[in-house]
């Protein structure tokens, strides 16, 4: 990197597009340029460059030939590359994706456009290789990167959290709001000393994160309820209520299956209390004054104001002065004097917050990280099996089955150079994610017991493509994260076949990226021998003999292969 710049090649056939490139990146990078993909081979023996600008439509040597030559040298694998292209054609761009390109570029290109995804892909690859310096020791190596996992974990909980909500069409924004509210609300009781000696005892920052889970509760709440326009009658709303319990439920099977408990412990308590009132009217336990946890009866009050500030099917927003009205008419019967005696002190800081004038999160902003990032992925992942009627603990189950079929690939000589080049931690990790899109699918055709319509189907199928989106907003929320690297692979790729009939894209062969084709494989096996809405589970040996019948026309003949190889220990881990 001289002069503390990065090096930027870039390769075209076109001498007008190279001096184009070269006089919008001088001064901010340095520049070489290349004619040909055989000069950029001579080239990259003197140098190693920090990212590469590719022409696809060259003579002899075209875009597509020189990537899988770069991909195929230990020296140049790792370089970022970005095609430059006259035209996209979505399955070219698709081709050249799987090749290991990370970006297109439509010629002609503005100069603004270029420098933001070079800015932005020699960003990725930095994080990338410092998060690759500490190993495969994720515990260490998110200890030394806590604010970038501390982000994508709240990025994480924040999106399926929205998600939930969205369901009974909360409008956008309300965790987020609330956890600000939450976090100021933490801040001035602490400086009018209220409460100060509980507070103090807390770790604050996983009762903020754990606050968007009060209304996980809902995933089980049908769909006519939670989206119906109009008032509830008494027997929907008495269904309604049942979402705390549900939550407190939801919550506790998570804790079963993992030892990272602080985190849920606040989570569980806000699920459960956030609708109890101070007088005892409240539900879903009746409690009464300090017989409410103080998470519950500070959650109630944001929950409250924020409910109280936005528009919601069955009413329109009332201004911060109405709201608060209502508020200060609820003390000592919905709540906690002591609580609204601060919040009153400090409405004016709240009524800036509510109308988007304060977004400098205090408190929240600078707590201290969590350490790990495996447990909030626990949370997703049992959520979404509670969602499809699984059984808990059915991902963490999938993360084993790869684990070993990994551990037996890697003897093997035809993709054990693509597996060592993953961080295997990360890439298991990211699995539990692979059925992430089916929060988007309605709940009658997930827990269907009977055989789905053709509609039904298409609905189903969709979730590949939701799953996708739905971990590029994580991605967006996070700003950057490569600790979803293989997730989006993953949740976009496993229903893909390797004769082409699989979706979403019917992609073919080695076209399917190799983490789908992997989790194609596990995906299958565990549906197979696990009980689902309208089939009884197989026995172990049918569904090795299911599998191996499709090797060439659904999976992978190569990993169908190693499967084989491997599947008593699957039959150990299915009957453990």
């Amino acid at each position: 990197m001289e002069n503390g710049r990065e090096l930027i090649v870039m390769v075209d056939d076109d001498i007008t597009n190279l001096n184009v490139a070269r006089n919008n990146l001088v001064g901010k990078y340095n520049i070489l340029t290349a004619p040909s993909g055989e000069k950029l081979f001579a080239l990259l023996e003197k140098v190693t460059p920090d990212l590469i600008l590719l022409d696809i439509e060259m003579p002899e040597m075209d875009g597509y030939k020189v990537i899988k030559k770069l991909k195929g040298v230990s020296k140049t694998s790792r370089i970022p590359i970005i095609f430059l292209t006259a035209k996209i054609d979505p399955e070219n761009e698709v081709k050249g994706l799987n090749l290991g390109a990370v970006d297109y570029i439509t010629k002609p290109f503005s100069r603004e456009l270029l420098l933001k995804r070079i800015d932005l892909h020699l960003l990725v690859e930095k994080q990338k290789k410092e998060l690759m310096k500490y190993n495969l020791d994720l515990q260490g190596e998110v200890g030394k990167q806590t604010s970038t996992v501390f982000e994508l974990q709240n990025a994480i909980l924040k999106t399926v959290a929205e998600l939930v909500e969205r369901r009974d069409s909360v409008t956008g924004g309300h965790i987020e709001r609330t956890q600000n509210y939450l976090s100021m609300l933490v801040k001035y009781l602490l400086e009018h000393d209220v409460y100060i000696e509980e507070l103090s005892s807390w770790d604050i920052s996983l009762f903020i994160m754990s606050s968007q889970l009060h209304d996980v509760g809902k995933i089980s709440i049908k769909d006519n309820i939670l989206m119906k326009p109009g008032p509830l009658d008494k027997e929907e709303f008495e269904e309604m209520k049942k979402h705390t319990t549900f939550g407190v439920d939801i919550i506790k099977s998570i804790e079963q299956n993992t030892t990272e408990n602080e985190f849920l412990n606040y989570a569980e308590v806000l699920a459960g209390s956030h609708h109890e009132k101070w007088d005892g009217t409240g539900y879903p336990y009746g409690l009464k004054g300090l017989e409410i946890p103080l998470q519950g009866r500070l959650m109630a009050l944001v929950d409250v104001y924020d409910a109280l500030t936005n528009d919601r099917p069955y009413k329109k927003a009332y201004s911060h002065e109405e709201a608060l009205e209502i508020i200060k008419d609820g003390i000592g019967k919905h709540f906690d004097p002591s609580i609204i005696e601060v919040f009153v002190a400090h409405s004016g800081e709240f009524k800036a917050a509510a109308a988007g004038k304060n977004h400098s999160r205090d408190l929240y902003d600078r707590l201290n990280p969590v350490e790990k990032l495996g447990p909030t992925m626990q949370v997703i992942a049992n959520i979404m099996d509670i969602r499809s009627g699984v059984e808990s603990g059915h991902a963490e189950k999938l993360k084993s089955y790869l684990e070993i079929l990994i551990s037996t690939l890697m003897k093997h000589g035809d993709y054990s150079a693509e597996v060592s080049s993953w961080d295997i931690d990360n890439f298991l990790m990211s699995a539990q994610l692979h059925d992430l899109g089916k929060i988007a699918v309605a709940d009658q055709i997930l827990n269907k017991k009977g055989k789905l319509t053709e509609e039904e189907y298409n609905d189903i199928k969709n979730h590949a493509d939701y799953g996708k989106k739905i971990i590029k907003q994580i991605q967006e929320n996070a700003n950057y994260s490569g600790l979803l690297q293989h997730a989006e692979s993953i949740a976009g790729f496993h229903h893909e076949k390797w004769d082409g009939t699989g979706y979403p894209a019917g992609l073919k062969g080695e076209d399917i990226p190799l983490q789908g084709r992997l989790m194609a494989i596990i995906d299958v096996y565990d549906a197979l021998t696990s009980d689902r809405p309208q089939r009884k589970r197989l026995p172990h040996h049918e569904a090795v003999e299911i599998i191996m019948n499709g090797s060439g026309s659904h999976f992978d003949p190569d990993l169908v292969t190693v499967f084989l190889e491997c599947e008593k220990e699957f039959e150990g881990m299915l009957n453990s």
